[in-house]
């Protein structure tokens, strides 16, 4: 049986899960079914992908008769779309393991049984299709699920706003994509991946494809300015939905960017490649700064996930810029550490929404301005979260290092560029990079600090007891990949290798054979890393002086009171908060980026009243683009209300000048 087959058999088996979530969902042994059967599929549909890239197998189709008639619907299985389906399908089983848990607690089972076989349908047909017609499709019906799951809880507001939010900003993507497809095919007429592949575009035309393409698929990825729908969306909904919608669907955008623009274009402009490492890099910076910003746990995470896709965006730009120049294994280099981001992302991140989940499992809260203490009570959620924080920090030896890492391998080698603009801007994206990599770090020591560390801010923090064995399961399998990943990573390289043969026609060196599993992506001379012995030596260190600390320090034991701002008084609030830990920073960029606004209402000596500290943070995109459409929107809907309520006389007169226009225009045309 063709592997393509067998992944059709997967995503039509998440169509059943769903069809049976709708049928069986007002019963209480519904959750395990349905989460059980997802976990059974995800697995299946993981060890294919996993056999694909190890195999390096040969591509499959398979044409089915759906479609566009005479065309069918093409669905192919190759090394990319094998990678992709990995990422995919790893996150369908580790989020169906937490779900068997956390689900048990869903207060409206009937809003997400029936959406979550059909959200991981329909990202496994995006991967799998192999004409325009079938990515749209799929890409639609992948939407429509994720916006259900997204307003799950109705009831709130906020959840309904962020549905609309993410369901316009998903329709102006598929739109972009359309036309990007049209461009395509206008030469062939065909709108299979084959035959746009066969058709070379001009110059002008392969641009514009690929401006398309950043569009479309970044405002399904989270590419600022087209992020406004991800931090609204993954707060609201379930947080093992958040974990799919920002480890794996945001993945899905990255996959239609690299199969249009790597693949089926084959877009061989420089300048394709500035446009996007350059947004790659406002994207990082901005999504960090704006994670800074947010006290609620949740909304911090999502806007880590802007920063992650800016990162890859990154490799992806360098990727496109050195392809375009004929320097193949250094395009082969940041295409592998962009891929290898993604992977990373979806698994860091997967396992930082996790972790939120129990904490609001565990609490009810998702302020962190409530929050405190919880490593007490709650030691292995905390264990997992800090390998998670340290691995979004890209803090060796862990797998989010590995990859940024590679990054800057590839932006040191820009110097071989010929482009000028290209000499320019690469270094600056390098040292966005490093901001954001530095602005990620102390984001996360406030995320840990403030919600695990100190004491409890509120009764609820206080009460908190440790989650279900599934959810704890699950937390603790992303953490051994993050560590496994980065203490070995040659051997993921190397399972990337038949995706950038593919788009670039270069691999770089065999990893898993270099000497104690060492990586040289370029040559031994010029830069190597050893995961695996910073790992031996930290363990070692630690061991070392945990022995030496025990077995020469006194037995004495001392206690004094704890650090308390120089307030002497034995409460919460006298601990540093979320705000007061981002308050520095949020005064050097806070007025320049964000337009904050800080209140301050102080009460007079001998006023016996409390006071009051307001911060309110605006994202530019909702200042400068978004608000303004909204309005010039409304004020247009208004304008053209009174439309229908003219008279007989005014309607055939508009007929009339409409007529004598489009003649005019037809007379300019010939």
């Amino acid at each position: 049986m063709p592997d393509v087959t067998i992944g059709l058999g997967c995503a039509a088996g998440f169509l059943v899960i769903g069809a049976t979530g709708a049928a069986i969902g007002r019963f209480s042994f519904a959750k395990t079914v349905i989460y059980g059967l997802s976990l059974a599929l995800s697995l299946i549909a993981l060890g294919l992908a996993l056999s694909f890239l190890l195999r390096h197998a040969e591509a499959s189709t398979v044409i089915l008769p759906l479609g566009l008639p005479g065309t069918g619907a093409h669905f192919r299985l190759d090394a990319l779309s094998a990678f992709f389906l990995l990422v995919v399908s790893l996150g369908g089983a580790t989020t169906s393991l937490y779900a068997l848990g956390y689900g048990q607690s869903e207060r409206a089972p009937l809003r997400v049984l029936p959406y979550y076989g059909a959200f991981l349908g329909g990202m496994t047909l995006v991967v799998l299709a192999a004409d325009a017609y079938s990515v749209l499709v799929a890409g639609e019906f992948m939407s429509l699920a994720s916006w259900a799951l997204v307003v799950a809880h109705y009831r709130d507001p906020a959840a309904v706003r962020a549905g609309y939010v993410y369901l316009v900003m998903a329709s102006f993507g598929t739109l972009c994509l359309l036309l990007a497809f049209g461009l395509l095919a206008h030469a062939s007429g065909e709108y299979t991946f084959a035959a746009m592949r066969a058709t070379k575009l001009g110059p002008e035309v392969a641009v514009a494809v690929a401006a398309l393409a950043l569009v479309g698929a970044g405002s399904k990825a989270g590419v600022v300015p087209l992020h406004a729908w991800l931090p609204l969306a993954h707060p609201a909904a379930p947080s093992h939905i958040s974990a799919l919608l920002s480890g794996v669907m945001t993945k899905v955008g990255v996959y239609g960017f690299v199969r249009i623009v790597f693949d089926v274009a084959a877009d061989q402009s420089p300048w394709s490649g500035l446009v996007a490492l350059t947004l790659g890099g406002v994207t990082a910076v901005l999504g960090v700064l704006y994670a800074l910003m947010q006290h609620d746990l949740k909304r911090l995470l999502a806007y880590h996930t802007v920063e992650n896709i800016g990162i890859i965006f990154i490799g992806l730009g360098l990727a496109l810029a050195f392809r375009a120049n004929g320097q193949d294994g250094v395009a082969a280099l940041a295409l592998t550490a962009a891929l290898f981001h993604v992977f990373n992302h979806a698994v860091f991140k997967s396992l930082l929404f996790f972790g939120a989940g129990a904490v609001l499992t565990a609490t009810g809260q998702r302020d962190m301005e409530r929050l405190g203490g919880l490593i007490h009570v709650m030691p292995k959620t905390a264990v997992v979260f800090l390998i998670g924080c340290a691995s979004i920090s890209a803090l060796p030896p862990l797998n989010g290092f590995v990859s940024e890492w590679l990054t800057f391998q590839a932006i040191l080698l820009s110097p071989q560029l010929p482009q000028w603009g290209l000499k320019f801007a690469v270094p600056a994206t390098g040292a966005l990079l490093a901001l954001a990599a530095a602005l990620a770090a102390a984001c996360f020591v406030k995320a840990f600090g403030v919600v695990f560390l100190s004491r409890p801010r509120s009764p609820e923090a206080a009460a908190a007891r440790e989650v279900d064995r599934f959810s704890l399961s699950a937390m603790f399998v992303l953490a051994a990949l993050c560590v496994l990943a980065g203490i070995l990573p040659g051997f993921v390289i190397d399972w990337l290798s038949p995706v950038t043969s593919a788009l670039t026609g270069a691999v770089l060196p065999h990893q898993a054979s270099m000497p104690w599993l060492s990586i040289v992506p370029i040559a031994e001379s010029r830069s190597s890393y050893n995961g695996l012995i910073i790992f031996l030596f930290l363990t070692a260190s630690g061991l070392f002086g945990a022995a030496v600390i025990h077995k020469f320090a006194t037995r004495a034991t001392r206690r004094s009171a704890i650090w308390d701002c120089g307030f002497p008084l034995d409460s919460p609030v006298t601990q540093y908060t979320s705000s007061s830990f981002a308050m520095p920073i949020r005064r050097v960029f806070g007025a320049a980026v964000f337009g904050v606004i800080e209140r301050v209402d102080m009460p007079l000596p001998g006023e016996m009243r409390a006071g009051h500290f307001q911060v309110r943070v605006r994202d530019p995109a909702w200042r400068f683009i978004y608000g303004p459409l909204a309005r010039s929107v409304a004020r247009s809907a208004q304008w053209l209300n009174r439309m229908q309520f003219l008279t007989v006389r005014s309607y055939l007169t508009l007929v009339f000048l409409a007529l004598i226009g489009l003649l005019l225009v037809v007379a300019a045309w010939r």
